[in-house]
């Protein structure tokens, strides 16, 4: 990311122009975690004020649970699209009962190595109700994309920079891209500088179906100058060159 970076700022571009220049703009979902049904329907009209459109919930832990909290958001937010994240926490029966309440995306409801289990789910999910189903630890890589691929497991694959690599992830959006597999990209407990560098990605890229990089809006504080402009889901790269972000040195201990 570093070297890239360098490179763009050497050429007086920002990184999403090295990536193709498809847009300088992109729309995320923000996460809420799993939390008590008044804590997530808090956070759900917290993020919907702040302009968010898509919910990603993480679900999975308490399966009565998660229906109360989805269907309380639903009723609150029905203009407010949700995505739910299983994390490999379901089984095949509990994922089919998820299926009901209607996420416009299930991603990784099954454990990474139940592919029969993951193709049955993503099946009915798609046949029965129109639902996509993702995958995201069943795809750790390329030969695993290939697997997905040649088999019609899942709809969608989720792209994270810090699993695949830059190189790798290029090699598995290209392979994707070509099939017409939709794409996730999405980062893990990062600050702005690695949300931007994949924001650049994504936007340069362009064809991101599900944006997830709204972790900087969960952290307690912002260490990051510059960088990204973004108004609730809205991030804007308009800065000059390079990523355009840097860390706040004054708060590093030494």
């Amino acid at each position: 990311m570093a070297i890239i970076d360098a490179i763009a700022n050497s050429l007086d571009v920002p990184i999403c122009r090295l990536f193709g220049g498809a847009s300088n703009s992109l729309i995320t979902t923000i996460t809420v975690p799993t939390v008590s049904l008044a804590e997530a329907s808090e956070l759900a009209s917290k993020y919907c004020k702040q302009g968010f459109k898509t919910l990603r919930l993480r679900v999975g832990k308490n399966i009565n649970a998660d229906i109360e909290v989805i269907q309380a958001i639903q009723a609150f937010h029905p203009h407010c699209s949700i995505i739910l994240d299983a994390s490999e926490e379901y089984t095949f029966q509990e994922a089919n009962c998820k299926i009901k309440v209607i996420p416009v995306l299930l991603e990784q409801p099954v454990h990474r190595g139940d592919w029969k289990g993951l193709s049955d789910v993503s099946r009915i999910a798609r046949d029965k109700y129109g639902i996509s189903v993702a995958a995201d630890e069943s795809c750790q890589s390329l030969s695993d994309v290939k697997k997905l691929l040649k088999e019609n497991i899942v709809d969608a694959i989720n792209i994270k920079l810090s699993k695949f690599g830059v190189l790798g992830a290029l090699e598995i959006i290209d392979t994707a891209r070509k099939s017409g597999l939709n794409l996730i990209i999405e980062g893990m407990a990062e600050t702005r500088l690695a949300t931007g560098f994949a924001g650049h990605l994504a936007a340069g890229i362009g064809c991101f179906k599900y944006v997830s990089l709204g972790t900087p809006h969960l952290l307690s504080g912002d260490p990051v100058v510059g960088g990204y402009e973004f108004a609730g889901a809205a991030y804007n790269f308009t800065n000059a060159r390079g990523q355009g972000g840097f860390l706040k040195w004054d708060i590093i201990p030494w």
